[in-house]
C-alpha cells in the first residue's frame, strides 16, 4: 500500500490537473465570446502578412489623433463621407483569362473575384470602392503618349469551364480611357456589391484592358503591341474596399476619446484604475496589426457614507448608502461600475487574410460612478 503522503501528492495533482483544465475551458470561453462579439468566428491565423492599404493606415492615424470636436458620429467614415463603422479590403482572388482567339488591340482579360460572404448579418453595406493599381516600372518610355482603354463588366453567368461567356452573360459597368500606368483607377462599384449582397449571385468581374481605347489603334504593328502590353499584366493589383455599418456595434453621437490617464493620486475611493492591455500577452499579436495595446483602464474604490458629487452617484445609490449606514449587514454598499466609456479603432486580419479597421464601442473606461 501506498504511504499517505503519496496519496496527499497524488490527489493534489489530480485537482491542479482538473483545475486547469477548467480554468482553460473557461479562458477558451471567454475567448470565443470575446471574439463573436468582435465578429470573428475564430480567432484568425494569417498565412502571410498582407501589407496594409495606404488608406487603412491613414483612417486609423486620423482617429488616433485627438479633435477639437466635441462630438463625432461614430457610425460614419468621415474620410469617405458615407454612414459605417467597419473597413475592409478585399484581396483580388480571380484569375488572368487566356483567350484562344487572340485580339489584335486587348492586352489583357482577367476575372476579378471578391468574396464578401464575410460580412455578417445586419451589416448595411455603405460603399464599395474598386482600385486598380499600376507598379511605376509598368510606365516606360515607349508607352508615353499612348492612351490605354479599360471595360469592367459584371458576370452574370459562367459555362461550364468557369469562364464568362461571350453572349448575354455580362453587363458593362465603366468604359474609361487613360493615358498613364502608374496611377491608382478608382471606380465605385456600391451598387454591384449591394445587389451582391441581397439579390445576385456575386460571379465577380470582368476587367479588359486595350491599346488605343477602341478600333482607332488598328494601325498598330504587332511587335509595338507586344511591347506597349508587355509589363501591364505583371504589375497588376486589384482591391476592393468595402465600408459597412453595423448597428450592433455603432452608437451615434459619442464623444471622440481623448488620450486619458487615469488618476494615480493614492484613494481608497471609486475612480479609474489604469490597465493596459497588451495583445501579445493574450496571444492576439499575430493577427492584430495595430494597435499593439492600449489603455483599458478598470474601476475600483468604495462608496461610502455621504456620497458626493465627484463619484457620480445616481439617487438611488445615495438612497442605498443610507441605508446602509444604518443596515450594514441587511444592505451592501454601491458599486464602483464604469459609467462613461468610449471607443477605439482596431486594424486586423480577419478570417480570410482580408485587412479590416473596424470602430469598437465601449473599450475605453473613461470615468467611474457609484452605482
Amino acid at each position: 500500500m501506498w504511504p499517505l503522503s503519496v496519496h496527499a501528492s497524488f490527489r493534489a495533482g489530480l485537482a491542479w490537473a482538473l483545475l486547469s483544465a477548467i480554468l482553460g475551458m473557461d479562458l477558451s470561453l471567454q475567448e470565443s465570446l470575446l471574439l463573436k462579439s468582435l465578429g470573428l468566428s475564430a480567432k484568425p491565423s494569417p498565412k502571410t502578412a498582407v501589407p496594409v492599404p495606404s488608406v487603412l493606415w491613414r483612417i486609423f492615424q486620423n482617429r488616433k489623433t485627438p479633435t477639437n470636436k466635441g462630438l463625432e458620429d461614430a457610425c460614419k467614415v468621415e474620410e469617405f463621407n458615407v454612414p459605417g463603422n467597419i473597413i475592409r479590403v478585399f484581396a483580388d482572388q480571380g484569375h488572368f483569362i487566356h483567350s484562344r482567339q487572340p485580339q489584335t488591340l486587348l492586352c489583357l482579360q482577367k476575372r476579378l473575384y471578391f468574396n464578401l460572404s464575410v460580412l455578417e448579418e445586419g451589416e448595411r453595406l455603405t460603399m464599395a470602392q474598386l482600385e486598380i493599381k499600376f507598379s511605376h516600372n509598368s510606365y516606360h518610355t515607349s508607352s508615353r503618349g499612348q492612351v490605354f482603354g479599360l471595360r469592367l463588366y459584371q458576370t452574370a453567368q459562367l459555362s461550364l469551364r468557369g469562364m464568362p461567356s461571350r453572349e448575354h452573360s455580362r453587363k458593362l459597368l465603366v468604359e474609361q480611357s487613360f493615358a498613364q500606368l502608374h496611377k491608382s483607377l478608382l471606380f465605385n462599384l456600391s451598387g454591384v456589391a449591394k445587389d451582391w449582397q441581397t439579390y445576385s449571385k456575386n460571379l465577380g468581374l470582368v476587367l479588359e484592358i486595350s491599346v488605343g481605347g477602341g478600333d482607332g489603334a488598328s494601325a498598330l504593328v504587332s511587335w509595338g503591341l507586344q511591347s506597349l502590353c508587355a509589363s501591364i499584366d505583371s504589375f497588376l493589383d486589384t482591391s476592393l474596399l468595402v465600408v459597412t455599418l453595423s448597428r450592433q456595434q455603432c452608437k451615434a453621437s459619442r464623444r471622440r476619446r481623448s488620450t486619458y490617464d487615469a488618476p494615480i493620486t493614492p484613494s481608497n475611493l471609486c475612480k479609474p484604475r489604469r490597465l493596459y492591455i497588451s495583445f501579445s500577452d493574450v496571444g492576439w499579436e499575430n493577427w492584430i496589426i495595430a494597435p499593439q495595446g492600449y489603455m483599458a483602464n478598470y474601476c475600483l474604490g468604495e462608496c461610502p457614507f455621504p456620497l458626493t458629487a465627484e463619484l457620480n452617484s445616481t439617487n438611488h445609490a445615495i438612497l442605498q448608502t443610507m441605508v446602509h449606514s444604518l443596515d450594514p449587514e441587511g444592505t451592501p454598499q454601491p458599486c464602483c461600475v464604469p459609467v462613461r466609456l468610449s471607443p477605439i479603432s482596431i486594424l486586423y486580419y480577419d478570417n480570410n487574410d482580408n485587412v479590416v479597421l473596424r470602430h469598437y464601442e465601449d473599450m475605453v473606461v473613461d470615468e467611474c460612478g457609484c452605482r
